[in-house]
């Protein structure tokens, strides 16, 4: 294993059993001198054929359940070797999502906490297959490890192909796996520049992909492939909620885990039309109010003009008559030099009275479903035919408990 020269630190591939660095590096977001070694295509085909060489010899894995369990402890709170990086406590794994990835503490322990209750939730183990498995990570959340515990359960073999925004997690659980006893060769952590994820596809059985609405659309539907897209929550306000209880009931739905989830609320629909004006007032307050450190903290973003350009994605889609009605300045620098994007709240213009999503026609509206890495939603009052449409398009879908 290599790790670089004394000033850079230099996160490694994992591939036919070992840790390795490359010349072919990517710098990372935060602190100068961190660096991810990236896999050339060529290599991952040739890594192809030797997996299919040693598979047949590899011996029999049982007690898969408990390996991942065991892993998902170190996980969060052991100190494991993570090539290029060395001997990483709980602690320092911590610290470095914040320099690297801007991700609170608190945050942290909350994702580690869901990854181990998932598998702990799981149904009975499946019958594994004799699949190599491809999980493309993405770089909002790293709870998304749960599909790489997934298809280590049912595969022969897991590669990993981490984001470039936030490749730490992904390692980690590597050296996690490893720390458990997992076979070597069975794992494998490729990095790579973006046109590399469709070679993986190419290479690998079984595909599991996560990505934003341009990678949805790049890559190829196929039996094989399970592709998480955005997930255009949307929350449906009755018209016989008091304001009060809607806000309480919306107010984490939004911006619970810094918005960064699929599962996050990007619009709030009201059936009854003179109610959303009222709604979105009390919600943007409520927001406005939650501070960067608070129950529900926010990420700091490390990338150079990434909050500016995050929260002009919401101001480039505002239509005439439509108002941001979060009060404070979009982007926060604070004393520490943190950045952070603030939550936006908009009113959609309306009522609207029809939805048709990627449409060059007033059915469809630009922030509807807008996704964002920080907490937005749009507020909007909509016909009973149009609300029905925007919950068709969404993944996520909420109503309040009767």
């Amino acid at each position: 294993m290599t790790a670089g020269d004394s000033a850079t630190e230099t996160i490694s591939a994992f591939r036919r059993g070992e840790w390795h660095t490359s010349l072919d590096r990517t710098h990372l977001p935060g602190p100068a001198g961190r660096e991810l070694a990236l896999v050339p295509e060529i290599v991952a085909h040739a890594d192809r054929r030797w997996w299919d060489r040693a598979l047949p010899a590899l011996p029999l894995l049982t007690g898969r359940r408990e390996l991942l369990l065991t892993a998902l402890e170190l996980f969060d709170s052991g100190t494991l070797t993570v090539g290029g990086l060395g001997e990483q406590s709980g602690e320092a794994f911590r610290s470095a999502l914040w320099e690297s990835a801007g991700l609170p503490g608190p945050l942290v322990d909350r994702w580690c906490a869901m990854l181990r209750d998932g598998v702990l939730k799981k149904d009975d183990a499946p019958e594994p297959d004799d699949a190599l498995a491809l999980v493309a990570l993405p770089g909002n959340t790293f709870t998304c490890l749960d599909a790489v515990c997934d298809q280590a359960e049912r595969s022969a073999g897991v590669w990993l192909r981490p984001s470039r925004r936030e490749p730490l997690s992904a390692a980690r659980l590597v050296a996690a796996l490893l720390a458990a006893g997992w076979p070597r060769a069975r794992l494998g952590f490729y990095p790579g520049e973006q046109r590399f994820l469709h070679g993986l596809l190419r290479l690998t059985d079984r595909h599991v992909v996560f990505g934003g609405t341009g990678l949805a659309t790049s890559v190829r539907s196929s039996p094989a492939l399970t592709l998480h897209g955005p997930g255009r929550g949307c929350a449906l306000v009755p018209p016989d909620m008091p304001t009060d209880d809607a806000v309480a009931w919306l107010l984490p739905l939004i911006a619970a885990d810094s918005g960064r989830f699929c599962s996050n609320v990007r619009t709030v629909v009201c059936e009854k039309p003179d109610a959303a004006a009222a709604l979105a007032q009390r919600l943007a307050a409520a927001l406005d109010a939650l501070p960067p450190d608070g129950p529900m903290p926010l990420t700091a973003f490390r990338e150079p003009g990434a909050a500016q350009r995050a929260t002009h994605g919401v101001r480039d889609r505002l239509r005439p008559g439509d108002r941001i009605l979060t009060r404070r300045p979009p982007v926060l620098r604070t004393a520490a030099d943190d950045v952070y994007a603030l939550p936006h709240l908009v009113l959609l213009d309306g009522p609207v009275t029809s939805y048709a999503r990627d449409t060059d026609t007033p059915a469809s509206h630009p922030l509807i479903g807008h996704e964002t890495p920080f907490p937005f939603a749009a507020v909007l009052s909509a016909s009973p035919g149009a609300a029905d449409a925007i919950a068709a398009d969404s993944l996520f879908v909420y109503r309040p408990a009767k």
